[in-house]
């Protein structure tokens, strides 16, 4: 049986979450998980409302939503008010920001910051916070543990990677002949020259590995730091994030650039355009003066007030 849902609603619901089967009165639910990770009564919730309202199936997708399919459109509000007695709620959709993607962060071996935690804290300050904002594009963010990047942090819109920042003493340096760092050091970047242990800071990716694996102490813990890349995406036509010139070492100063990565977005993008473009367009040292700068925050209000931009 072909549609008889008219466009107008078609387009209504997905903008709650909900997207059309084509040649349907059917569709796929998009359940947020705020950072890909939900309690087991609330996983039992979506799986009874799957059986309730849909196909009885669900379904993950890259952005860490559960999608749920085959809900008929006249039971769509049904099903999100079962879901938000668990606590759930749909969306994920649009020329906004949308859901935050997090690697699982220090319950891996390699995690050097907590990215369920962070990742929970952007969800609600720009998803939640910003979620009536129409921006040129959609907006999407991953945050990754380590440099391993699992979560291709640096081909989203923004990306956030935990880091590292090793804490070499030189002078504790004894020259051993088998160096428990150079052993340890993944990529090379640690290497025992001329009686010395030489760091090459352009090599080195702050991953960690080596902190704490001296015995004499010429290695120890470091510094925990974030690593930021502005302008990544994935798709049609893939772009290379780009990283902020320094590391950062403190958690809110990352939140404050990632709202002015949002507000120069919505400021200087035009409709329809993504991130990337907009950051090819006005050139990265631009961007970098804007996103270290506090003048995006001074107008913080006039740019939300504002219409998108139509490309001129």
């Amino acid at each position: 049986m072909p549609c008889t849902i008219h466009p107008d609603e078609i387009k209504r619901v997905k903008a709650l979450g909900f997207l059309h089967n084509k040649g349907t009165d059917c569709f796929n639910g998009r359940v947020i998980t705020v950072n890909g990770k939900i309690t087991a009564e609330q996983g039992a919730a979506i799986a009874e409302a799957a059986k309730k309202f849909g196909s009885g199936e669900m379904a993950f997708t890259a952005r860490l939503t559960v999608e749920v399919p085959g809900i008929p459109f006249d039971q769509i509000e049904p099903f999100r008010a079962y879901l938000a007695e668990a606590g759930l709620e749909t969306g994920g959709t649009g020329a906004k920001v949308r859901p935050v993607v997090s690697c699982k962060g220090t319950t891996c071996q390699y995690g050097l910051i907590d990215t369920f935690a962070l990742s929970a804290e952007i969800h609600e300050r720009f998803y939640k916070g910003y979620g009536g904002l129409k921006l040129p594009h959609k907006f999407k963010i991953a945050v990754g543990g380590c440099p391993n990047n699992c979560v291709k942090p640096d081909l989203n819109d923004l990306g956030i990677i935990g880091q590292r920042i090793p804490g070499y003493k030189q002078e504790l340096c004894r020259g051993c002949k088998k160096c428990a760092i150079e052993a340890a050091c993944p990529i090379g970047a640690s290497k025992l020259t001329d009686g010395r242990l030489r760091l090459d800071e352009e090599v080195c990716n702050h991953c960690g590995r080596c902190a704490g694996k001296c015995p004499f102490h010429s290695f120890d813990e470091g510094q925990i730091g974030y690593k930021v890349y502005v302008g990544g995406r994935w798709g049609k036509r893939v772009a290379q994030g780009r990283t902020l010139g320094r590391i950062f070492t403190d958690k809110e100063e990352v939140l404050l650039v990632a709202e002015k990565a949002l507000l120069l977005f919505k400021d200087q993008g035009y409709e329809g355009e993504r991130f990337s473009d907009t950051i090819e367009r006005l050139g990265m040292e631009k961007v970098e003066e804007l996103l270290f700068g506090d003048g995006l925050l001074a107008r913080k209000e006039e740019i939300i007030a504002a219409p998108v931009k139509k490309r001129p």
